[in-house]
C-alpha cells in the first residue's frame, strides 16, 4: 500500500498535535514532519518531499502566503489549510494555476481530501 505523506505545519501547537493525532492511526497516513515555524516551511518541503503540507489557514480562507512559491515548485504536493478559529478548511492544489476548494471543517473532511475524494470548483485564489 502506498503510503500518503503529510506534513503538517498548523499554529498553534495544539491544533498540529491534534491534527497529529486525528491522522497517525490512518494505516495509510505517514506523518513526515512538523513544523513550527512558517519560515521553517519551505525547507522542511524540501526535505521530506510530502503528498500534502497541512497549514493554518490566513485570514478570509486565503492561502498562507509562502504556499504559493511552495505549490509552483512542488506542483504535485497538495494543501490543507485549517482554521480552528472558524470551524473553516480549504484544500488547495496546483495545476495551471492554483486552485481551492472548501472541504468540511472535521475529521472526515480532512481525511477525504488527503485520500482524494474531494470534488474540484472553479474558484480561484
Amino acid at each position: 500500500m502506498t503510503q500518503i505523506r503529510v506534513l503538517i505545519a498548523n499554529r498553534p501547537r495544539l491544533i498540529r498535535e491534534l491534527i497529529a493525532e486525528t491522522i497517525s492511526d490512518q494505516p495509510d497516513i505517514e506523518i513526515v514532519g512538523n513544523v513550527e515555524e512558517e519560515s521553517e516551511l519551505a525547507s522542511a518541503v524540501e526535505r521530506t518531499l510530502p503528498d500534502f503540507l497541512i497549514v493554518a489557514l490566513g485570514k478570509q480562507n486565503q492561502l498562507p502566503a509562502a504556499c504559493h512559491s511552495i505549490l509552483q515548485k512542488h506542483p504535485d504536493m497538495k494543501v490543507i489549510a485549517i482554521a480552528a478559529d472558524r470551524n473553516s478548511s480549504m484544500f488547495y492544489w496546483a495545476s495551471l494555476r492554483v486552485q481551492s476548494n472548501e472541504i468540511e471543517a472535521s475529521e472526515t473532511g480532512v481525511l477525504n481530501a488527503l485520500r482524494g475524494k474531494t470534488e474540484p470548483s472553479e474558484r480561484l485564489q
